[in-house]
């Protein structure tokens, strides 16, 4: 048992959904459907965005690349579920799990950060609109902008090299429709303690602390809000930041179940329909989310649409 993990194990079976067998056909048409509205969103918000010089603020910066952040990873885990619904053998090799594992978790924990440089964007407009134009400059985006896709990177090799440097040969089938890393430290014989230490206090940090930076910047704007003497006024202060906190809410709500609940063989379908949301649903919502409660955006779209036209 002590042979080299890629030796004992060469390949990984995606157990799925329970049942998946019976409505595979019907599944693999609704996540299809989905994943294409997920890609025409968010490509046509990064379009939409880069034509506009409208757009070009440091608010719709970020919103650019949550897009981008968004097909990343749902596109990492949603193309081989749709595979294996349709597949003779659900089944991915053991450099494609580690590989999809990475990328997932690279662009998934940039999401979290993206999320939060969205807020701290959100506060100085609110909070300190002379000098917005001057403190969120080019290069703090850029510089906001690097390091979250530096602390996705991090996390996502952190886990990814502890998870596949133990030894499987209890089973090579993940009861997941994806690599992650719980159903796959369920099938390791060596010890997962230390594992389970990192992933726990990597996505603990990740989360506390971009859940503090979002709290912080909401609590000064709904201060500076409330501040504000016309009703007016505060509706239109509060609604440049109703699309950005809706999407921060269902983000963080269901990554927050997904790695923070205890694990037990009861929960595993739950965590499937949270993995679900969070993977494949919240991509596909958030150019909906920023589109249709954002002036601007409409705005943009509907200037498009009459060029179309």
């Amino acid at each position: 048992m002590e042979q080299n993990n890629s030796t004992e194990v060469t390949e990984f079976i995606l157990l799925g959904f329970a049942g998946q067998h019976k409505s595979r056909h019907i599944l693999f048409i609704v996540f299809l459907v989905i994943y294409v509205v997920t890609l025409v969103g968010n490509v046509g918000m990064i379009l939409l965005i880069k034509i506009h010089s409208s757009l070009h603020t440091p608010m719709y910066f970020f919103l650019q690349h949550l897009a981008i952040i968004d097909l990343c990873y749902t596109s990492a885990i949603t193309p081989k579920m749709l595979q294996n619904f349709i597949g003779i053998k659900q089944s991915i090799s053991f450099v494609g799990c580690l590989v999809q594992l990475l990328v997932y978790g690279t662009f998934a924990t940039s999401d979290c950060y993206i999320l939060a440089a969205m807020a701290v964007d959100r506060y100085v407009a609110i909070c300190n609109p002379l000098h917005y134009p001057v403190v969120m400059s080019q290069r703090l985006r850029i510089q906001l902008l690097l390091g979250s896709y530096f602390m996705g990177f991090l996390n996502a090799s952190v886990n990814t090299g502890f998870t596949f440097s133990l030894n499987f040969c209890k089973s090579n089938a993940i009861n997941h429709f994806f690599c992650d890393v719980p159903p796959i430290l369920a099938l390791s014989c060596s010890s997962i303690h230390v594992s389970i230490m990192v992933l726990t206090v990597f996505v603990g940090f990740n989360l506390t602390f971009t859940v503090l930076v979002v709290i912080f910047s909401y609590t000064c704007i709904l201060a500076a809000i409330l501040r504000i003497s016309s009703a007016a006024g505060r509706k239109k202060a509060f609604s440049t930041c109703a699309s950005h906190l809706t999407a921060v809410t269902i983000f963080y709500g269901t990554l927050s179940y997904m790695y923070l609940h205890h694990h037990t063989s009861e929960s595993q379908e739950q965590e499937k329909v949270s993995s679900v949301f969070y993977g494949i649903i919240i991509p596909m919502l958030n150019p909906l989310i920023y589109s249709l409660r954002n002036q601007d955006v409409m705005e943009a779209i509907r200037k498009t649409a009459n060029k179309c036209l």
